[in-house]
């Protein structure tokens, strides 16, 4: 039979934080310097890539013939406070909605779950969260505690999932639907873990790497995301 879609795909951007390090701070790969990201962004835009929301992508999973020819969804990790202070402003320019995978015991506090590999940021607190709610960012789940998922039992990834899904909800009144595995890790039984999705009330949960996802999406709580730092070339990384 032939695919419909004729070899269609969507794109996932997988960012970290936007911009410089912190005063006494580092470099890191997870870093991208403002100008690279705005220039990710006129890419997108110049080359007919279309930017969808996270209800878009949840269509687009049970029907996938509603997603455009060119689509790209754009993703964070983490919640540093960049993402409102660096991030947001270009992406409402571009007229851009992205999602936030935010780890809610961090809300208001610092990255401890990085500590000696990254320099100590913000996180975003509550009025920063409800802002980029309202500016198009979607904020979702990445987990309460950041923990990677191989390293939990299955009752403690439903903890997990269950604990930051009613966390977000009840902060920021709206679904949470969309899951980000902390470190990209999917656990060592990903079935058993996308079931637990399931019933904890999740559509989609991305991983960390990886290509373009081939449409029609076979396994939405295995999506794969392209990972984006300073030296990401996006035109090969898009395959044109």
């Amino acid at each position: 039979v032939r695919n419909p879609l004729g070899g269609r795909s969507l794109a996932i951007l997988g960012y970290h934080k936007i911009g410089e390090p912190p005063p006494g701070g580092w470099q890191t790969w997870f870093y991208v310097p403002e100008e690279i990201f705005v220039g990710h962004l006129s890419y997108l835009r110049d080359h007919g890539w279309q930017v969808i929301d996270l209800l878009a992508l949840f269509r687009g999973i049970t029907v996938p013939e509603s997603l455009p020819e060119r689509v790209v969804l754009l993703t964070f990790d983490d919640g540093y406070r960049s993402m409102r202070t660096v991030a947001l402003p270009w992406l409402l320019r571009f007229g851009c909605p992205a999602v936030l995978f935010v780890p809610t015991d961090y809300i208001g506090g610092f990255n401890g779950f990085d500590a000696g590999y990254e320099p100590e940021e913000p996180i975003c607190d509550w009025d920063d969260l409800r802002e980029l709610e309202r500016s198009g960012v979607s904020i979702q789940s990445h987990g309460a505690s950041h923990r990677s998922f191989s390293k939990l039992g299955l009752p403690e990834q439903e903890e997990e999932l269950a604990r930051s899904k009613t966390i977000l909800e009840a902060g920021l009144e709206k679904p949470v639907e969309a899951f980000a595995y902390p470190y990209g890790d999917g656990g060592t039984e990903p079935r058993s873990t996308g079931r637990a999705m399931e019933r904890a009330g999740y559509q989609a949960a991305c991983l960390y790497k990886g290509g373009p996802n081939p449409l029609p999406i076979a396994e939405p709580y295995h999506l794969t995301r392209l990972a984006m730092g300073p030296d990401t070339d996006l035109r090969v990384a898009l395959k044109g």
